[in-house]
């Protein structure tokens, strides 16, 4: 993947980060952070944060290094600060991942505004909360807005960077730049909305799964193989439209309207309940576990970010295509 972002001189700009918040999220984030040679301060409020973060830093480390990161003495640029003021002042950029309540990211961004610098770039990994929500009180909400990455950050390309209502066409175009000097694909959206994209489309493609096993069509381990060995790779690839597209021949999607159109549209109206009850819920946790479910998280995880990172290189290889950016 190229870009034209001079990333060093970029990354310079932003050398002073503070990371609010170090759950999977924020920890994932302060590894990629480090990695490019950024300054990185945690604040957190619990106790054993400093052991917690420093034991995803060796986890994640495999990883940077198969992406060909730093990813020996990261924590030489790291430090901890409990007191939210003085974790902030200073920090070209902030980047939340909080707690997804309204009222609580309020309150916060209220009191970082009061301490960091003017200039500072104010970020959200929040998957929920949009940014003219979450600067609701505050006096000054221009460089506020969501950048919200797909788990985990430092390995999933992905970041939608979501402005808010009061959010200045700079910042958004200084978020951009930061997160392609991270070597992320950020995606800016038109409008703020309720999930947003990624996780709106995984919430649908959930949903359909649940009712399927609901229905006794497959399992669940069988519906994985089947995502799996189909759209997932397709996917991967290429998006939902520009599949369709070429599945429409020569005339690409106008040709499958036509012959389509309808029948989808039909289908779109046809919504049948899925109860995601008890009865679901334990059906889903009982076939997994005789499964996937058998092999420690930590394990799939490992396989996982290897499977990543072997995909992401097959793709970098590939030349770009006709009318995408590369």
């Amino acid at each position: 993947m190229t870009s034209t972002v001079d990333r060093p001189a970029l990354l310079d700009r932003y050398r002073n980060v503070c990371v609010i918040g170090a759950g999977v999220i924020g920890a994932s984030w302060t590894a990629l952070f480090l990695a490019h040679g950024l300054k990185v301060v945690v604040n957190d409020p619990q106790a054993d944060i400093e052991t917690t973060v420093k034991g995803a830093l060796l986890k994640i480390g495999p990883t940077l290094r198969e992406l060909g990161l730093p990813h020996e003495s990261l924590d030489r640029n790291l430090r901890f600060e409990t007191d939210l003021e003085r974790a902030v002042a200073g920090a070209d950029l902030v980047q939340e991942n909080g707690p997804e309540q309204p009222e609580w990211k309020q309150r916060l961004w209220v009191r970082i505004e009061k301490a960091v610098p003017k200039y500072a770039l104010l970020l959200s990994s929040s998957s929920a909360r949009p940014a003219t929500e979450q600067g609701r009180e505050m006096k000054d909400a221009s460089r506020l807005l969501v950048g919200h990455p797909f788990n985990p950050p430092h390995l999933i390309p992905l970041v939608e960077v979501v402005p808010g209502e009061r959010t200045e066409p700079k910042a958004v175009e200084d978020a951009v730049a930061f997160y392609e000097a991270l070597g992320k694909v950020p995606r800016v959206l038109k409008k703020e909305i309720q999930g947003f994209v990624a996780n709106r489309l995984q919430r649908a493609i959930m949903r359909e799964a649940c009712y399927l096993v609901q229905e006794g069509v497959v399992t669940v381990d069988e519906l994985d193989d089947i995502v799996t060995s189909s759209i997932g790779l397709r996917w991967a690839v290429n998006g939902p439209f520009s599949s369709f597209h070429m599945g429409g021949g020569p005339q690409g999607l106008e040709s499958f309207f036509q012959h389509l159109g309808k029948n989808m549209a039909a289908s779109f109206k046809v919504n049948p309940p899925v109860e995601l009850d008890e009865k679901l819920q334990r059906r889903i946790i009982d076939q997994a576990a005789v499964s996937f479910g058998r092999r420690p998280i930590p394990e799939m995880e490992r396989k996982r970010d290897d499977a990543q990172v072997a995909l992401l290189r097959a793709l970098s290889s590939l030349p770009a295509q006709d009318g995408r950016k590369s």
